[in-house]
Formats: structure tokens, sequence, C-alpha cells
């Protein structure tokens, strides 16, 4: 059994979302005065005649923002206020700007709310999270009176629902699979694995396109949010579903490294965008490191028409966008009838076990 950092989501009630709004603006105005802080001294470094823009770091700014929170008023505390600098300066690193976007109070265009909080600063009280002084209920889901609450946030979703977000130690079993197994992505089926299961396309955004539709074109704006958050929460349910399973089962996983991010330039970008390739990858990489169990993407050229029995390049084999209608072919040296996902799978699989025996040092 293995301590590993997990974050859990849950829903706080409604009655309290004109409070967390609040605090929400409150951030935003404190993002926002970091962004003026940093962007002024570095153009004004500049300007001065100095070689050297200055660049400010978190810790900079939060020392002239020090008092911030008696000053203004503030429902948040200090805390936080450091946390939202802090956010702000590893972004301005990551991204390597003196300035970030600045972050919308109100508007079409406004800014999603978002409260981070550091360790300590949010705590389980009576049935109720307890932050900045005041008790937040929530839909408890998870017996959060059973952890120890890290670092998190809270934050707001289209429809103005609310959620705490919270990192927490959990003991997960390793996995109890001693088999490997092989994933082709696909659009016809979502994934299908060298053992033959599918994971077939739920059309999850097609299913409801003509209710989107009817929707938009009424501007009902909050039918339109719901729809999509539908949609999303559909694809979700089915990938974690399908990912979990597969984790458990297996001690050793290997997909295809399709390019989800070259397709969408295609005339398949929905049906793409629809299967949600890069949501399944990433449940799977951080359910395995979860479970101590192997994950790798590999190669996939010519896996559809490479013979998964005896590994020739039949001339049957289905090539290019034309044999995309190909589902089912003979090869033309062994005469074994393939599948042409199961085929797929089965050679991303031995890609895999390649790779895995290529990385085995000498003793």
């Amino acid at each position: 059994m293995s301590i590993q950092p997990k974050t859990l989501s849950v829903r706080i009630k409604d009655k309290h979302a004109a409070v967390l709004r609040q605090m929400a603006f409150e951030v935003n105005q404190v993002f926002n005065l970091a962004n003026e802080i940093t962007s002024a001294a570095y153009s004004n470094a500049g300007a001065s005649g100095a070689q050297v823009p200055k660049w400010l770091t978190a810790y900079d700014v939060q020392k002239q923002t020090a008092g911030l929170r008696k000053e203004k008023g503030y429902l948040i505390n200090s805390a936080s206020i450091q946390e939202v600098i802090a956010v702000h300066g590893k972004a301005r690193k990551q991204f390597k700007r003196s300035k970030l976007r600045w972050r919308i109070n109100g508007g079409a265009r406004r800014s999603l709310g978002w409260i981070p909080f550091k360790v300590g600063f949010a705590k389980w009280h009576n049935g109720s999270v307890k932050f900045a002084g005041r008790l937040f209920k929530v839909w408890d889901s998870y017996g959060l009176s059973g952890y120890k609450f890290r670092a998190g946030s809270f934050s707001e979703d289209s429809r103005g629902r609310w959620y705490f977000n919270v990192a927490v130690d959990f003991e997960e079993q390793p996995t109890q699979g001693t088999r490997a197994v092989g994933i082709d992505l696909g659009l016809k089926d979502i994934a299908t694995t060298s053992d033959g299961e599918k994971l077939a396309a739920g059309r999850f955004y097609r299913d409801l396109e003509s209710s989107l539709g009817r929707a938009q074109r009424a501007n009902k704006k909050r039918r339109v949010k719901a729809i999509h958050a539908k949609i999303k929460n559909r694809r979700k349910d089915a990938l974690h579903k399908f990912s979990t399973a597969i984790v458990k089962a297996n001690a050793a996983i290997f997909v295809g490294d399709v390019s989800a991010g070259k397709l969408i330039r295609t005339k398949m970008a929905k049906s793409v965008l629809d299967a949600g390739w890069s949501m399944l990858k990433t449940q799977l990489e951080y359910k395995a490191i979860a479970r101590s169990a192997v994950f790798q993407v590999v190669n996939e050229s010519y896996s559809t028409q490479a013979c998964s029995c005896c590994g020739a390049l039949s001339p049957n084999s289905p090539k290019g966008r034309a044999g995309l209608r190909i589902r089912v072919w003979t090869c033309s040296e062994c005469g074994t009838l393939h599948d042409r996902d199961v085929n797929a799978s089965k050679n991303i699989l031995a890609a895999g076990h390649c790779r895995l025996a290529v990385g085995i040092p000498a003793l």
C-alpha cells in the first residue's frame, strides 16, 4: 500500500455563493494589483535607461502588499493573498512575461471564480469546511472527515456552481493485475485493447448537438451551459470507468501516440475532440502511477498495417485515409483474419514490450 496525493472535489451548497463571489472578487483585485506592480517595475526600469529591466519576484510583490487585507477589509486571509501573488509569479516565470492577462470581474468575458488557500487554512469542522472564519456546507461524497487537508482552492464553473478542491494523502492499493495490455485509440471505438475489449464511441457531443443548437438559437444561455456540462460529465464518467478497470486489471499499459492536436486540424476535428483521447491518456497515467503500474506511450507507426502474428506488411492491410473504412482484413502472408483495431493494439503491446526490454540495464 502506497501513500499518494489525490485531489478531491465536492460541490458547495448554493447558499454560500454570494460570499464566495465576494472572495473571488478580492482575489481578482489582488491578482491585478500584482500584475500592475510587476508590469510597472519592468517598464520603468527600461525607461530609466537601465540595461536590464527590473524583474520582481513573488516575494518582492508580497513585501509591497503587506497589510493589504487590513487596509482593504478583505474577507480572504493574508495567506490566500500571498498564494495569489505566488501563483501570479509562477505564471510570469513560466510564460516569461512581465504582465499577464487581467482577471475580469463582470461581463460576458468574466473570469470564473477562484480562491486558493495554503496548507492548514481550510479545515473540516462539524460537517462543514472552515475557511477564513466561515463555515461552508458541502455535499460530502468522500467522507472528508477522514482526510487531512493540504493546499487547494474554491472554484466556480460556468453555471455559477462552486466547488471545494483539496489535495489529500490517499492510501492506494497496488494493482492486482499481472498482465500487460496495449491500447489503440480511434474514432469508431474510442479505445480498443489487445484483449479485444472496446470502449465504444459515446457520441457525447453529437447526441446532444441538436438540443444545443436549439438552445443557442433561442439565446437560452443557462440551458446552453447546462448542456455543455452534461456532455462533459458523460464523457468524463465513461472514460473514468474504462481507465479504472484497465489499471486494476493490468500491471503494464501501453498506448499509441496518436496526436489529437494534428487531427483537430482536419475534417475529423469534431469527432476527435468528442472522443477525449488526451483525457483518457491522462487518467491512465496518473491512475497507473498511483497503483504502481507501468504506463508508456509508444510509437504506433504501421501498427494498423502490420500483421500482429507474422509481422508482415500485407498488401491487404488498410492504408491511409482511404483505408479507414476497412475494419476487418486478412493477412496475405499467414492468412490470419484481423480486426483492424485489435490488431493495432496487439502491435502497440509488442512495441511496449520492446521498449521495456531496451530499458533494462545489463547486470
